[in-house]
């Protein structure tokens, strides 16, 4: 067998293992976040909405869906890949992954091709309880496909980053709590930039989730608070920045002892 067909069988394998994983316990992994994003529609698109009335030119459930779908996608993304890498990095097995003929750079993409299934999934299931309350309209599939998948791609590696440095499973839970979920909902998700005052809104800037959920935002109403240009080259700068850092964590075998 060539080295390239056991790089991709290896590939294969590792995906194959981690979307076995999402749907084997999908009670855990795709019924919570749909029970959630249900009650966030009903509780702040239909109950808080009626007041709010419009938001950013759009009624106050259509401005929410997008950027409750992206939060799904962000967090079911990270999460996936935190818990499997770290579960890895605990029982030991890891390390004999690390050391066999697969090259680090087919590893880390099959981790980051797991966590983007999952957060895909539950993306889908999200935008489908979305349909139901407001009617979701495509302006621009292209853009929609690469926020997507930059973003789910953006925080898997970052999901990677956090199992790499956990030493036990409560730390795998402090980034996700203290970071990653105020600067999802300070990244326009319920609200405009516009209506923050000067120093708030220009702080707001640089939020990279801001970027992602106007984008998204974009892609299907075709509104949005930021310059999409701008936007893109954000996205890719961060992901291009965490796909060096894990490779080269990885590379160096670094906190891959539990």
């Amino acid at each position: 067998m060539s080295r390239r067909r056991q790089n991709l069988v290896g590939l294969y394998t590792i995906v194959h293992k981690e979307l076995t994983r999402v749907l084997r316990i999908w009670i855990q992994t795709l019924v919570p976040p749909a029970i959630t994003m249900s009650l966030y529609f009903v509780i702040f698109g239909q109950l808080i909405g009626r007041r709010v009335g419009e938001m950013g030119g759009l009624d106050f459930m259509a401005w929410i869906a997008p950027g409750l779908i992206i939060m799904a996608v962000i967090q079911n993304s990270y999460g996936n890949v935190v818990s499997s890498f770290f579960g890895a990095k605990f029982g030991r097995h890891i390390e004999e992954m690390m050391v066999s003929p697969l090259p680090t750079s087919m590893i880390l993409a099959g981790y980051v091709i797991g966590g983007m299934g999952r957060g895909l999934l539950v993306g889908l299931l999200v935008a489908l309880i979305a349909s139901l309350f407001v009617p979701l309209q495509v302006a621009n599939p292209l853009v929609m496909a690469a926020v997507v998948l930059l973003t789910s791609a953006t925080f898997s590696l970052a999901g990677l980053i956090n199992a790499v440095f956990a030493k036990k499973f409560d730390d795998i839970s402090i980034i996700p709590t203290f970071i990653l979920t105020p600067l999802t909902y300070l990244g326009g998700v319920f609200y405009t930039v516009e209506l923050l005052p000067g120093p708030w809104r220009e702080l707001s800037l640089f939020n990279p989730i801001l970027y992602m959920v106007n984008l998204f935002r974009y892609s299907i109403f075709g509104v949005s608070d930021v310059r999409l240009d701008i936007a893109f080259v954000i996205i890719l700068a961060m992901l291009i920045v965490l796909y060096i850092l894990a490779f080269y964590l990885l590379k160096r075998g670094i906190g891959l002892r539990a």
